[in-house]
């Protein structure tokens, strides 16, 4: 725990309570408030626990106001630009930014576990052929602990080391092979001679007819991608890795409770809602129409993809995922995708736009992302289990991390009941 060097004073009914205050390494000061409820008998009140500290975390820290996002010390922007997805794993799981050997070594044991039990092969075929490949793999994901026995002691430092190892290498796997399901297409197998985004490229978009060969531009920026969303701190599907974990359970079940929580479109899906704005607005000449009604507050509709609720000021990530996207885009082209079209022009307009300046509601991560994944040929469908594989080694991280915590309790928030008092049972007959 933080120093404590400081106190709070709390008076209720003219008692006063005196509760330390914990000072982070950065960061604003916390009032410790466990021992509150008894020596005052009353609990705190904060819906969304928006103003709650559940947990001590050396991992993320994040500045919302001032746009910072940093993994163990290191800027996002200076990892997403100049290191890879696996590099920052392992810094994510480890603490620290590895050697050549330790890295070498890291990347080959991630690249020598990428294959899924081969009967797993049929839980996948007992999914319907039309389900959206987020119920596939909070699915299959739970039943990694029906097929991976040996890694399912939380209590044996080393089975959470392999079901680490074993989550970050399948996760491609398992994403690739639901979108395979869902378009009808034949499961592609991993290649040990590819980089972890080429690989996961090439299982999503190679068939038995014809191989698939990841542009190397490609590839980059799906490495961005994975970077960029690695971890986020404690948000909505973080917290539930850890309250499922404060119970004890295996860690493939507690990571698809953080899957199912991703799943909802307020915290996973920004960028598919993104895109469904992009085909919303359809064509370039409409996008006045739409930048008129969001400046308008009598209007609800919003421009998805700018602002955020966390970065006041702009996103970190969003200025090397700009970055990828000019480049995809400059591959790829716009003049035969309508969607690219409308998206390329409703940045440059909301950019120069002065209402967009003054509110800081700049173009997001979501935003490049969606475009990128679009470009790509990835339905929407697809967009939140890529979230999902690349939020894998935080929700990891931070399950390890909160294993290691002697403080670790089963999670048990509280509530203000607005309930009947306690009120006599009546038969049936007499009511």
């Amino acid at each position: 725990m933080a120093d404590t060097q400081k106190s709070a004073k709390l008076t209720i009914d003219g008692q006063d309570f005196d509760l330390p205050v914990h000072s982070p390494t950065v960061g604003p000061d916390v009032v410790d408030i466990r021992k509150l409820y008894g020596q005052a008998g009353v609990f705190t009140y904060d819906p969304g626990f928006t103003s709650t500290a559940a947990c001590e975390s050396a991992i993320t820290f994040i500045d919302g106001d001032e746009g910072v996002l940093l993994h163990r010390g290191y800027p996002i922007g200076q990892l997403a630009g100049q290191s890879h997805y696996l590099e920052v794993c392992y810094l994510l799981l480890y603490g620290n930014l590895p050697s050549a050997a330790e890295l070498q070594d890291f990347e080959g044991r991630v690249t020598q576990h990428t294959m899924i039990h081969e009967q797993m092969h049929n839980f996948f075929r007992g999914f319907r052929r039309d389900a959206h490949p987020m119920a596939t793999m909070v699915g299959v994901v739970g039943a990694m602990s029906a097929f991976y026995h040996d890694s399912t002691d939380i209590n044996d430092a080393w089975q959470r080391e392999v079901a680490s190892i074993r989550l970050i290498a399948k996760m491609p796997t398992i994403a690739a092979m639901a979108y395979k399901y869902s378009i009808g297409q034949p499961f592609v197998y991993p290649r040990n001679d590819l980089d972890y985004a080429s690989n996961f490229l090439r299982m999503c978009f190679s068939v038995p007819a014809e191989d698939y060969h990841a542009d190397p531009i490609l590839a980059r920026a799906m490495d961005r991608i994975f970077t960029l969303h690695a971890d986020h701190e404690q948000n909505a599907s973080t917290s539930t890795v850890r309250l499922a974990s404060s119970s004890g359970a295996n860690p493939f079940a507690c990571i698809a409770a953080g899957i199912a929580c991703l799943w909802g479109p307020a915290h996973g899906g920004a960028n598919q809602a993104c895109l469904e704005m992009l085909n919303e607005i359809g064509t370039v000449d409409r996008i006045p129409e739409f930048i008129a009604r969001a400046k308008d507050k009598n209007d609800p509709f919003r421009l998805m993809g700018f602002g955020h609720r966390v970065y006041k000021n702009f996103d970190p990530r969003a200025t090397v995922m700009k970055e990828s996207a000019d480049e995809v885009l400059d591959l790829l082209g716009v003049e035969n995708n309508p969607i690219l079209q409308v998206a390329k022009e409703l940045e440059k307009q909301a950019l120069a736009d002065p209402y967009f300046a003054d509110k800081k509601l700049f173009p997001n991560v979501d935003f490049y992302s969606g475009i990128i994944l679009e470009a790509m040929g990835f339905p929407t469908s697809m967009f939140t289990p890529i979230f999902a594989l690349s939020r894998t080694v935080g929700w990891i991280s931070q399950w390890k991390e909160q294993l290691s915590d002697p403080a670790l309790k089963i999670g048990r928030p509280r509530q203000l009941y607005t309930g009947e008092t306690q009120r006599d049972y009546i038969p049936v007959e007499k009511r």
